[in-house]
């Protein structure tokens, strides 16, 4: 069994999941992966079930009844990972926009470096978005600098799903309270994430928007990420969580 854990969350990408996988398990590290799958009805779940006997002990499926959310999926996977022996558990999309050749560096940053939690970066380093309309990256590079201006955190890409975290600090976080499903997940995680005083370091990548499936972005998704800030840094003044 390997040290590292890639969580992939999955709805509907039967076009993409045979191949992610092989790129990941093409890595020189070897790396475990947990498929996250929320009943798709274009059977991604069937296909990781044939997939397993291709890489086995090394794959795993954990398959939900009904589509719940980005950020529950997250959940379950990380609750899965922590009980099981990973130190390194990282969260990556199944649509090629996060380069599975990144996660050795940001495996790297962690298990070396002394980075508590790795944030793949589209902004640490100028903005390195490829295919997306200019629309899309103001919105996502504006709402990062909106993050940073009200929760005080220096994360450049604050809104980042591609990310490695240490065993440690997710032990520490009370993922029960989690309660964001979309981009301000990404964002509640990494908040929870300083206010614990966990190092975060961001590590440059390149992203590329999906070419095959269909996008999950909605606007009661971008809502949730514009004003559950407020609600991050409100409740934050006031509790421990």
């Amino acid at each position: 069994m390997s040290d590292a854990i890639v969580i992939i969350p999955t709805y509907n990408e039967i076009e993409n999941i045979e191949s992610i996988l092989k790129a990941v398990f093409s890595q020189s590290k070897d790396f475990d992966v947990l498929v996250v799958d929320d009943n798709s009805p274009d059977k991604t779940g069937d296909k990781v079930l044939e997939l397993q006997s291709d890489y086995k002990d090394r794959l795993f499926l954990l398959k939900r009844k009904e589509k719940s959310g980005l950020g529950s999926a997250y959940i379950s996977g990380f609750k899965w990972s922590l009980e099981r022996s990973y130190n390194y558990i990282f969260e990556m999309d199944a649509d090629f926009s996060h380069n599975p050749d990144d996660l050795e560096r940001l495996y790297s940053a962690c298990a070396t470096e002394n980075a508590d939690v790795a944030v793949g970066s589209r902004y640490v380093k100028g903005i390195t978005v490829v295919n997306w309309p200019l629309s899309r990256i103001l919105l996502s590079y504006g709402a990062s600098r909106y993050v940073r201006s009200i929760t005080g955190m220096k994360v450049k890409d604050s809104t980042a799903g591609f990310i490695c975290y240490k065993r440690a600090v997710l032990e520490k976080i009370n993922l029960d309270r989690i309660k964001f499903v979309g981009y301000a997940f990404q964002i509640e995680m990494k908040f929870k994430a300083y206010k614990k005083g966990f190092k975060i370091v961001e590590i440059p990548v390149i992203f590329k928007d999906r070419t095959k499936g269909k996008s999950k972005m909605s606007g009661s998704i971008i809502y949730e990420a514009i004003f559950g800030v407020i609600s991050l840094k409100l409740k934050s003044l006031f509790a421990k969580s």
